[in-house]
Protein backbone atom coordinates (compact mmCIF):
# COMPACT_ATOMS: atom_id res chain seq x y z
CA UNK A 1 0.00 0.00 0.00
CA UNK A 2 1.46 3.33 0.64
CA UNK A 3 5.38 3.56 1.16
CA UNK A 4 7.04 6.50 3.00
CA UNK A 5 10.35 7.68 3.60
CA UNK A 6 11.28 9.63 7.19
CA UNK A 7 9.46 12.44 8.22
CA UNK A 8 11.38 14.25 4.72
CA UNK A 9 8.91 12.58 2.78
CA UNK A 10 7.35 14.94 1.01
CA UNK A 11 4.00 12.71 -0.78
CA UNK A 12 1.30 11.20 0.94
CA UNK A 13 -0.82 9.06 -0.98
CA UNK A 14 -1.99 5.23 -0.57
CA UNK A 15 -0.98 2.76 -3.59
CA UNK A 16 -3.87 -0.28 -3.15
CA UNK A 17 -2.08 -3.57 -3.31
CA UNK A 18 -5.09 -5.00 -2.25
CA UNK A 19 -8.84 -5.20 -3.54
CA UNK A 20 -10.41 -6.14 0.05
CA UNK A 21 -8.95 -3.08 2.10
CA UNK A 22 -11.93 -0.55 2.80
CA UNK A 23 -9.37 2.21 4.32
CA UNK A 24 -5.95 2.70 5.09
CA UNK A 25 -4.33 5.51 7.26
CA UNK A 26 -1.36 6.91 6.97
CA UNK A 27 -0.31 8.46 10.06
CA UNK A 28 3.79 9.19 9.64
CA UNK A 29 5.27 11.78 12.28
CA UNK A 30 4.85 15.11 10.71
CA UNK A 31 3.48 16.74 7.37
CA UNK A 32 6.18 18.66 6.50
CA UNK A 33 6.38 21.99 4.50
CA UNK A 34 6.38 20.85 0.29
CA UNK A 35 4.95 17.65 1.11
CA UNK A 36 1.80 16.83 -1.82
CA UNK A 37 -1.44 15.08 -1.55
CA UNK A 38 -2.00 12.26 -4.43
CA UNK A 39 -5.75 11.01 -4.28
CA UNK A 40 -6.22 8.30 -6.88
CA UNK A 41 -9.73 7.68 -8.58
CA UNK A 42 -11.66 5.49 -5.93
CA UNK A 43 -10.68 7.44 -3.10
CA UNK A 44 -11.12 9.94 -0.57
CA UNK A 45 -9.01 12.01 1.19
CA UNK A 46 -9.86 12.44 5.04
CA UNK A 47 -7.58 14.53 7.38
CA UNK A 48 -7.91 14.40 11.18
CA UNK A 49 -5.91 16.17 13.70
CA UNK A 50 -6.37 15.39 17.45
CA UNK A 51 -8.87 12.68 16.66
CA UNK A 52 -10.85 15.50 14.63
CA UNK A 53 -12.10 15.46 11.06
CA UNK A 54 -10.50 18.19 9.70
CA UNK A 55 -11.30 18.01 6.15
CA UNK A 56 -12.69 15.82 3.58
CA UNK A 57 -11.45 15.74 -0.30
CA UNK A 58 -12.81 13.62 -3.07
CA UNK A 59 -11.52 15.07 -6.05
CA UNK A 60 -8.35 13.20 -7.64
CA UNK A 61 -5.09 14.67 -8.46
CA UNK A 62 -1.74 15.98 -6.79
CA UNK A 63 -2.31 18.59 -4.51
CA UNK A 64 0.25 20.78 -2.77
CA UNK A 65 -0.88 20.67 1.09
CA UNK A 66 0.22 24.14 2.23
CA UNK A 67 -2.15 25.99 -0.54
CA UNK A 68 -4.33 23.60 -2.11
CA UNK A 69 -5.38 21.74 1.62
CA UNK A 70 -4.23 23.52 4.60
CA UNK A 71 -6.49 26.59 3.90
CA UNK A 72 -9.79 24.34 4.14
CA UNK A 73 -8.83 22.42 7.28
CA UNK A 74 -11.64 23.44 9.91
CA UNK A 75 -9.01 24.69 12.44
CA UNK A 76 -5.36 24.52 11.11
CA UNK A 77 -6.36 27.43 8.40
CA UNK A 78 -3.67 29.92 9.62
CA UNK A 79 -1.19 26.92 10.25
CA UNK A 80 2.31 28.38 8.96
CA UNK A 81 4.92 25.66 7.80
CA UNK A 82 8.49 26.33 9.30
CA UNK A 83 11.48 24.69 8.25
CA UNK A 84 11.75 22.12 11.21
CA UNK A 85 8.15 21.82 11.97
CA UNK A 86 5.20 20.44 10.36
CA UNK A 87 1.41 19.45 11.40
CA UNK A 88 1.10 16.30 13.36
CA UNK A 89 -1.80 14.99 11.33
CA UNK A 90 -3.19 11.54 10.00
CA UNK A 91 -4.58 10.98 6.79
CA UNK A 92 -7.68 8.62 6.11
CA UNK A 93 -7.93 7.04 2.81
CA UNK A 94 -11.24 5.79 2.24
CA UNK A 95 -12.01 3.41 -0.75
CA UNK A 96 -15.29 4.53 -2.75
CA UNK A 97 -15.89 1.77 -4.78
CA UNK A 98 -18.85 -0.32 -3.92
CA UNK A 99 -17.72 -4.33 -2.58
CA UNK A 100 -19.29 -7.50 -3.99
CA UNK A 101 -19.09 -10.21 -1.91
CA UNK A 102 -20.18 -13.67 -1.34
CA UNK A 103 -22.25 -15.64 1.76
CA UNK A 104 -23.41 -18.56 2.53
CA UNK A 105 -25.32 -20.33 5.27
CA UNK A 106 -22.76 -21.31 8.01
CA UNK A 107 -25.08 -23.88 9.18
CA UNK A 108 -28.42 -25.63 7.52
CA UNK A 109 -31.07 -23.34 8.70
CA UNK A 110 -34.23 -25.63 9.66
CA UNK A 111 -37.36 -24.12 8.28
CA UNK A 112 -40.81 -25.11 9.91
CA UNK A 113 -42.31 -27.64 8.19
CA UNK A 114 -45.89 -29.62 8.68
CA UNK A 115 -44.67 -33.22 9.71
CA UNK A 116 -41.10 -32.20 11.01
CA UNK A 117 -40.61 -31.57 14.20
CA UNK A 118 -36.99 -30.58 13.21
CA UNK A 119 -37.96 -28.33 10.46
CA UNK A 120 -36.77 -28.80 6.79
CA UNK A 121 -33.17 -28.31 6.51
CA UNK A 122 -31.85 -25.85 3.65
CA UNK A 123 -28.39 -24.54 2.74
CA UNK A 124 -28.31 -20.97 0.78
CA UNK A 125 -25.93 -19.07 -1.65
CA UNK A 126 -25.11 -15.48 -3.09
CA UNK A 127 -24.00 -12.28 -2.64
CA UNK A 128 -24.01 -8.98 -0.87
CA UNK A 129 -23.05 -5.46 -1.53
CA UNK A 130 -21.56 -2.41 0.28
CA UNK A 131 -19.98 0.60 0.53
CA UNK A 132 -18.72 3.45 2.97
CA UNK A 133 -21.76 5.87 3.41
CA UNK A 134 -21.02 8.00 6.60
CA UNK A 135 -17.27 9.05 7.36
CA UNK A 136 -17.74 10.81 10.30
CA UNK A 137 -19.53 6.97 11.67
CA UNK A 138 -17.26 5.51 10.60
CA UNK A 139 -14.13 6.85 11.30
CA UNK A 140 -15.66 7.03 14.97
CA UNK A 141 -16.37 3.36 15.16
CA UNK A 142 -14.07 1.89 13.48
CA UNK A 143 -11.08 3.96 11.58
CA UNK A 144 -10.10 5.82 14.45
CA UNK A 145 -8.70 2.53 16.29
CA UNK A 146 -7.84 0.52 13.52
CA UNK A 147 -4.80 1.18 10.69
CA UNK A 148 -6.80 -0.26 8.43
CA UNK A 149 -10.13 -2.19 7.96
CA UNK A 150 -10.84 -5.21 5.24
CA UNK A 151 -13.82 -6.77 3.29
CA UNK A 152 -13.43 -10.26 5.64
CA UNK A 153 -14.20 -7.80 8.43
CA UNK A 154 -17.55 -6.76 7.04
CA UNK A 155 -18.34 -9.76 5.60
CA UNK A 156 -17.72 -11.12 9.75
CA UNK A 157 -20.59 -8.97 10.76
CA UNK A 158 -22.81 -9.91 7.71
CA UNK A 159 -22.40 -13.68 8.44
CA UNK A 160 -23.38 -13.71 12.12
CA UNK A 161 -27.05 -12.51 10.99
CA UNK A 162 -27.71 -13.63 7.87
CA UNK A 163 -28.77 -17.09 9.06
CA UNK A 164 -31.33 -15.86 11.24
CA UNK A 165 -32.58 -12.81 8.88
CA UNK A 166 -32.67 -15.54 6.13
CA UNK A 167 -35.37 -17.54 8.26
CA UNK A 168 -36.94 -14.49 9.34
CA UNK A 169 -38.20 -13.44 6.14
CA UNK A 170 -38.38 -16.84 4.15
CA UNK A 171 -41.22 -17.37 7.40
CA UNK A 172 -42.42 -13.63 7.10
CA UNK A 173 -43.00 -13.80 3.31
CA UNK A 174 -45.32 -17.18 4.15
CA UNK A 175 -43.86 -18.74 0.65
CA UNK A 176 -43.96 -22.50 -0.24
CA UNK A 177 -40.88 -23.83 1.54
CA UNK A 178 -39.73 -25.73 -2.06
CA UNK A 179 -40.23 -22.58 -3.87
CA UNK A 180 -38.17 -20.76 -2.34
CA UNK A 181 -35.93 -19.66 -5.61
CA UNK A 182 -39.11 -18.07 -7.09
CA UNK A 183 -39.46 -15.55 -4.49
CA UNK A 184 -35.84 -14.84 -3.82
CA UNK A 185 -35.85 -11.11 -5.24
CA UNK A 186 -38.52 -10.49 -2.13
CA UNK A 187 -36.55 -12.31 0.46
CA UNK A 188 -33.13 -10.94 -0.35
CA UNK A 189 -34.58 -6.88 -0.41
CA UNK A 190 -36.07 -8.11 3.46
CA UNK A 191 -32.98 -9.00 4.41
CA UNK A 192 -30.96 -6.18 2.52
CA UNK A 193 -32.92 -3.68 4.62
CA UNK A 194 -32.35 -5.41 7.97
CA UNK A 195 -28.75 -5.55 7.68
CA UNK A 196 -28.50 -1.94 6.63
CA UNK A 197 -30.13 -0.86 9.44
CA UNK A 198 -27.64 -3.20 11.62
CA UNK A 199 -24.26 -2.18 9.73
CA UNK A 200 -25.35 1.68 9.23
CA UNK A 201 -24.57 1.77 12.98
CA UNK A 202 -20.87 1.69 11.57
CA UNK A 203 -21.00 4.09 8.49
CA UNK A 204 -21.56 1.10 5.90
CA UNK A 205 -24.65 0.65 3.72
CA UNK A 206 -25.48 -2.74 2.39
CA UNK A 207 -26.85 -1.88 -1.30
CA UNK A 208 -27.75 -5.30 -2.62
CA UNK A 209 -28.50 -8.69 -1.37
CA UNK A 210 -29.01 -11.62 -3.63
CA UNK A 211 -29.88 -15.48 -3.00
CA UNK A 212 -28.72 -17.26 -5.92
CA UNK A 213 -29.20 -20.82 -5.10
CA UNK A 214 -30.95 -22.82 -2.58
CA UNK A 215 -30.74 -26.64 -1.74
CA UNK A 216 -32.07 -28.71 0.22
CA UNK A 217 -31.46 -32.48 1.54
CA UNK A 218 -30.71 -35.49 -0.89
CA UNK A 219 -33.51 -37.16 0.08
CA UNK A 220 -35.75 -33.98 -0.53
CA UNK A 221 -34.01 -33.15 -4.19
CA UNK A 222 -34.62 -37.03 -4.99
CA UNK A 223 -38.41 -36.99 -4.06
CA UNK A 224 -38.99 -33.68 -5.96
CA UNK A 225 -37.25 -35.10 -9.36
CA UNK A 226 -39.31 -38.12 -8.86
CA UNK A 227 -42.76 -36.11 -8.69
CA UNK A 228 -41.82 -34.34 -11.31
CA UNK A 229 -40.91 -37.07 -13.68
CA UNK A 230 -44.69 -38.77 -12.52
CA UNK A 231 -46.20 -35.35 -12.91
CA UNK A 232 -44.98 -35.27 -16.80
CA UNK A 233 -45.66 -39.04 -17.79
CA UNK A 234 -49.51 -38.67 -16.61
CA UNK A 235 -49.74 -34.90 -18.94
CA UNK A 236 -47.69 -36.34 -21.83
CA UNK A 237 -50.49 -37.93 -23.51
CA UNK A 238 -52.77 -34.67 -22.73
CA UNK A 239 -49.62 -32.49 -24.12
CA UNK A 240 -49.70 -34.66 -27.14
CA UNK A 241 -53.55 -33.79 -27.88
CA UNK A 242 -53.18 -30.32 -27.50
CA UNK A 243 -50.15 -29.90 -29.71
CA UNK A 244 -52.12 -31.27 -32.71
CA UNK A 245 -55.25 -29.40 -31.87
CA UNK A 246 -52.40 -26.44 -32.00
CA UNK A 247 -50.51 -26.84 -35.39
CA UNK A 248 -54.90 -27.27 -36.66
CA UNK A 249 -55.72 -23.71 -35.79
CA UNK A 250 -52.56 -21.71 -37.14
CA UNK A 251 -53.48 -18.86 -39.30
CA UNK A 252 -50.10 -18.49 -41.03
CA UNK A 253 -48.96 -20.28 -44.61
CA UNK A 254 -46.42 -22.49 -42.19
CA UNK A 255 -49.16 -23.19 -39.81
CA UNK A 256 -51.88 -24.20 -42.56
CA UNK A 257 -49.39 -26.28 -43.91
CA UNK A 258 -48.91 -28.28 -40.22
CA UNK A 259 -52.74 -27.77 -39.68
CA UNK A 260 -53.28 -29.98 -43.26
CA UNK A 261 -50.43 -32.42 -42.38
CA UNK A 262 -51.97 -32.59 -39.05
CA UNK A 263 -55.54 -32.98 -41.16
CA UNK A 264 -54.14 -35.72 -43.37
CA UNK A 265 -52.22 -38.08 -40.36
CA UNK A 266 -55.89 -37.92 -38.14
CA UNK A 267 -57.88 -38.65 -41.61
CA UNK A 268 -55.61 -41.77 -41.96
CA UNK A 269 -56.06 -42.34 -38.46
CA UNK A 270 -59.54 -42.24 -38.79
CA UNK A 271 -59.91 -44.21 -42.09
CA UNK A 272 -57.68 -47.00 -40.79
CA UNK A 273 -59.84 -47.20 -37.41
CA UNK A 274 -63.31 -47.21 -39.48
CA UNK A 275 -61.43 -50.24 -41.52
CA UNK A 276 -60.75 -51.90 -37.92
CA UNK A 277 -64.17 -51.48 -37.47
CA UNK A 278 -65.94 -52.70 -40.37
CA UNK A 279 -63.69 -55.78 -40.71
CA UNK A 280 -64.48 -56.30 -36.93
CA UNK A 281 -68.74 -56.25 -37.01
CA UNK A 282 -68.42 -58.41 -40.25
CA UNK A 283 -66.23 -60.97 -38.31
CA UNK A 284 -68.96 -60.85 -35.79
CA UNK A 285 -71.97 -61.28 -38.36
CA UNK A 286 -70.27 -63.89 -39.98
CA UNK A 287 -69.64 -65.47 -36.54
CA UNK A 288 -73.33 -64.85 -35.36
CA UNK A 289 -75.05 -66.56 -38.51
CA UNK A 290 -72.61 -69.05 -39.61
CA UNK A 291 -73.09 -70.46 -43.44
CA UNK A 292 -75.14 -73.73 -43.74
CA UNK A 293 -73.21 -76.60 -44.56
CA UNK A 294 -75.72 -77.51 -47.97
CA UNK A 295 -77.63 -75.17 -50.39
CA UNK A 296 -80.84 -74.67 -49.44
CA UNK A 297 -82.18 -74.43 -52.88
CA UNK A 298 -80.38 -77.50 -54.72
CA UNK A 299 -78.15 -79.56 -51.92
CA UNK A 300 -74.64 -78.94 -52.93
CA UNK A 301 -72.09 -79.09 -50.19
CA UNK A 302 -71.06 -75.75 -49.28
CA UNK A 303 -67.74 -76.06 -47.94
CA UNK A 304 -68.56 -73.11 -45.45
CA UNK A 305 -68.82 -70.31 -48.77
CA UNK A 306 -70.88 -67.40 -48.81
CA UNK A 307 -72.46 -68.55 -52.42
CA UNK A 308 -73.34 -72.02 -53.77
CA UNK A 309 -71.11 -73.32 -56.39
CA UNK A 310 -73.64 -74.89 -58.44
CA UNK A 311 -76.38 -72.62 -58.79
CA UNK A 312 -75.53 -69.69 -57.55
CA UNK A 313 -78.03 -69.29 -54.34
CA UNK A 314 -76.25 -66.45 -51.34
CA UNK A 315 -75.92 -68.57 -48.62
CA UNK A 316 -74.48 -65.76 -46.04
Amino acid sequence: MGLFGNQFSDVIEWNESRDDVIFWKWDNDEIKKGSRLIIRQGQDAIFMYNGRVEGVFKDSGSFDIASDIVPFLSTLKGFKFGFNSGIRAEVLFINTKEFTVRWGTKNAINLPAPGLPGGMPIRAFGTFNFKVSDYDCFIEKIAGIKKQYVVDDVKERVMSLSDQLLMKWIVKEGKDMFNIQANAYDIGKGIAEDLDMELMKIGITITGFVIQSVSYPEQVTRMQEKVASQSMAANMNHYTQMAMADSMTQNTAGGNMAADMAGMQMGMMMGQQMANQMANAMNQNSAANPAPKFCPNCGTPTNGAKFCSNCGQKLI
